[in-house]
């Protein structure tokens, strides 16, 4: 099968200062692979600062890594040029979290679905145009004669989402970045959304990288999962086996604080520690918050494969055979 997107070893780091540098790791080594001729919905979650954004930022060509390849279609972003930058870019669409600022406040909904046509030159005369916006409008779950011809101000924050998917789709990308597309929508809206997202991916073979922080959406609209802290890899596999059996401490902490509607069950039974880490930037990320951290956390952990459809980067399964980073996306089903 070929390869729609590779990520080799890819590491961020930011620095800051002149005289006395400072450097954070944003991104730490991450492999991963998207296949081309399967479609499929890949989430990456992970609470703030967890290098979730930084990850899309880099697949969307906006910042370079640091160390490591981002390869689309066999070419390393960073050496696009020309008409195949402008390719890269029609094919590799993005949907962020603020609906109320991507949009220019001057200019109607159907000025800013033209842009990108007329940009791509994707039709022969203004009706073909004008179709396309019906059809791309249509498909996200919204009525034109409701939404074209108005300003984004009259519209409502569900339906300024739900037109960034159109736009996306006029463009018929071959892989979306949907960073926290519903964090900032009613959560009325939230279902509406995320059934666009899964319709783009099952109807128009889109494959997608879900972005969130929010557990529940991905449980819902996800194949896979990637759980980030501190820009490493600490849980994937299976979205249903690591959400309902999570074996990282940090997947665990993160299920522990999902609200459930149930009297019963309290917040927070998963005991946090905070120890002192010494600023040091090696070993486990997890180090300083885990109840179960030993000395042996000091050094970075591997991957180890738990089940057919999932890993861990935890020495509490060091018994467990070892995973190279490549090899991440092969317990990862479509």
């Amino acid at each position: 099968m070929s390869e729609l997107l590779e990520l080799k070893n890819v590491s961020k780091v930011y620095s800051r200062g002149l005289i006395n540098t400072e450097s954070t790791t944003a991104l730490r080594e991450i492999s991963l692979t998207l296949g081309e001729d399967a479609p499929t919905i890949l989430t990456v979650a992970g609470e703030s600062g967890s290098g979730k954004t930084t990850l899309a930022m880099l697949l969307l060509g906006f910042i370079k890594p640091t160390t490591g390849q981002i390869i689309y279609r066999g070419r390393d972003i960073s050496t696009l040029r020309g008409r195949e930058r402008l390719e890269f870019r029609r094919e590799v669409q993005a949907v962020f979290q603020d609906p109320f600022a991507v949009f220019n406040p001057f200019y109607t909904v159907d000025h800013l679905l033209w842009v990108p046509i007329k940009r791509f030159k994707l039709a022969k005369s203004k009706a073909e145009a004008r179709a396309k916006m019906d059809a791309a409008l249509t498909a996200v779950g919204l009525r034109p004669e409701d939404v074209v011809g108005r300003f984004p101000h009259q519209l409502s924050g569900g339906q300024r989402q739900r037109i960034n998917v159109a736009r996306a789709l006029l463009l018929k990308p071959r892989l979306l970045i949907a960073d926290e597309p519903v964090s900032m929508v009613d959560a009325s809206l939230r279902a509406s959304i995320l059934e666009t997202l899964r319709n783009l991916q099952r109807d128009h073979g889109v494959s997608i990288i879900y972005i969130t922080h929010d557990l529940t959406t991905a449980y819902h609209i996800a194949n896979s999962i990637v759980v980030l802290y501190r820009g490493a890899v600490m849980e994937a596999g299976d979205v249903e086996t690591v959400i309902k059996k999570p074996q990282h401490p940090y997947t665990q902490l993160l299920i522990d604080s999902i609200p459930w509607p149930s009297l019963d069950r309290r917040w927070g039974q998963n005991e946090i520690i905070a120890r002192e880490s010494g600023g040091v930037q090696t070993g486990c990320p997890f180090f300083s918050r885990c109840a179960s951290a030993t000395e042996q956390c000091k050094a970075d952990p591997p991957l180890f494969k738990l089940e057919a459809h999932q890993t861990a980067s935890c020495f509490l399964y060091k018994e467990k055979p070892e995973l190279e980073p490549r090899q991440l996306s092969e317990l990862l089903p479509v």
